[in-house]
């Protein structure tokens, strides 16, 4: 027997008028705005009304007059017509027996992804606001970035010109080439569907027979893994604290590394510009 619905509380009703209400004001503030907005648009007294009456009543003249020519009312009467017989030809097809195999396969396709595509919404809510924190904080890399590619595009555009020349000039020989291979592997194709059949065969009987060992497999590792839990946590945490003991020794590797590259800088500088500053010298020390 099917259970009677419960009543929703009173808390849930007084939220649900709370947000009709937000909705409701958004709505007023907003056909307020256009309000205003049209109002300040078409206001005479400033001027801009008339103005954009004007442009409105030139552009509705050009339009009805590009729309009036032969080539457009050819071109109204070519798309309609085309329109037509896509629909006149392509409405019996939802009704015809050979598309109920493909709306089986699509309800299929449905009842089966929604579960997985709502399993998964968290983790791929979770990954796009992941993947935005992380293109933010590369934003200043992005000018560099497309610098490089518009580079490399532009050191390209002559090979790939070149290439598209070449080609262009070598029409015969391409043809004589395609019609080569066509003759060389026509006869072959009816061979290679045979060999695709007795391959599918064989792969499918291979499948079938590998599948309860590799859920035997599958179990195995998993009860493995569940065992082994305490040890791969005790090592994860011997990892993280090693890293931790290592941060230290990087950073101060990475602040010599950057001291000493600025310091070969200012000498390479200096070596080769020697007449830049002669009554500075410059030395730096590593720490």
């Amino acid at each position: 027997m099917a259970t009677i619905p419960s009543l929703p509380s009173r808390d849930d009703v007084l939220r649900v008028a709370r947000s009709t209400t937000d909705i409701t004001g958004q709505l007023l503030d907003t056909a307020g705005n256009i309000t205003r907005i049209a109002i300040n648009t078409f206001d005479p007294r400033d001027g801009s009304g008339a103005e954009v009456l004007r442009v409105l009543r030139r552009t509705t003249a050009e339009l009805a007059e590009a729309s009036a020519s032969p080539q457009a009312q050819e071109a109204f009467y070519r798309i309609v017509d085309t329109l037509t017989r896509l629909g006149t030809s392509g409405a019996p097809l939802a009704v015809h027996p050979v598309s109920e195999p493909a709306q089986a396969l699509l309800t299929a396709l449905g009842d089966s992804l929604l579960p997985v595509l709502d399993a998964v919404e968290p983790a791929v809510e979770e990954f796009a606001a992941v993947l935005g924190e992380l293109v933010e904080a590369m934003s200043p890399l992005l000018p560099a970035g497309a610098g490089l590619t518009a580079g490399v595009l532009l050191a390209l555009s002559p090979v790939i010109r070149a290439a598209a020349d070449v080609l262009r000039e070598s029409t015969p020989e391409l043809s004589r080439i395609a019609d080569a291979l066509t003759a060389a592997v026509a006869p072959l194709m009816p061979l290679q569907v045979a060999v695709a059949e007795r391959t599918a065969a064989a792969g499918a009987d291979v499948v079938r027979a590998a599948l309860p060992a590799l859920a035997d497999l599958t179990e195995a590792a998993a009860a493995s893994a569940k065992a082994a839990r305490p040890v791969l946590v005790a090592g994860e945490e011997l990892v993280v604290a090693g890293l931790e003991q290592l941060q230290p020794v990087l950073l101060a590797g990475a602040y010599r590394a950057g001291r000493l590259a600025r310091a070969t800088a200012v000498r390479v500088s200096a070596a080769v510009s020697p007449a830049a500053e002669r009554g500075v010298v410059v030395a730096v020390a590593p720490v």
